[in-house]
C-alpha cells in the first residue's frame, strides 16, 4: 500500500480528532482508529469492514459512522445484504 495522504478525521466540531485517521492510497480510502484499520473503501471492489474491529468501541463506532455517513443500523443492514464485506484488515 503506497500512501498518498494521511490526515486526522475532522469531528462534528470542525476540529481534527486525535487517533482517528483517513488514509488515501491509489486503490482505496481507509478509516483507521488508533492502530487498527476499521474500513477500507476500494475504488473498484466496494467497502470492507474489519471483522474484529468494526464495532470495537463507542468511539470507533462514532467515527466509523461519520466516515461512512450512516448509522450503525444502516451499516449492519449493508453487511447483511452483502453490500459491505467483513474481512481481516489488520
Amino acid at each position: 500500500m503506497q500512501i498518498k495522504k494521511v490526515s486526522n478525521m475532522i469531528g462534528h466540531s470542525g476540529r481534527p480528532v486525535v487517533n482517528q485517521f483517513i488514509i488515501s492510497t491509489a486503490e482505496a480510502i481507509y478509516f483507521k482508529s488508533y492502530n487498527s484499520i476499521i474500513v477500507k473503501q476500494c475504488f473498484n471492489d466496494g467497502v470492507f469492514l474489519d471483522e474484529n474491529y468494526w464495532e470495537y468501541s463507542n468511539t470507533t463506532s462514532k467515527y466509523r459512522n461519520l466516515f461512512l455517513n450512516e448509522t450503525k443500523k444502516e451499516t449492519q443492514a449493508k453487511i447483511e445484504s452483502g453490500e459491505y464485506k467483513l474481512a481481516d484488515l489488520n
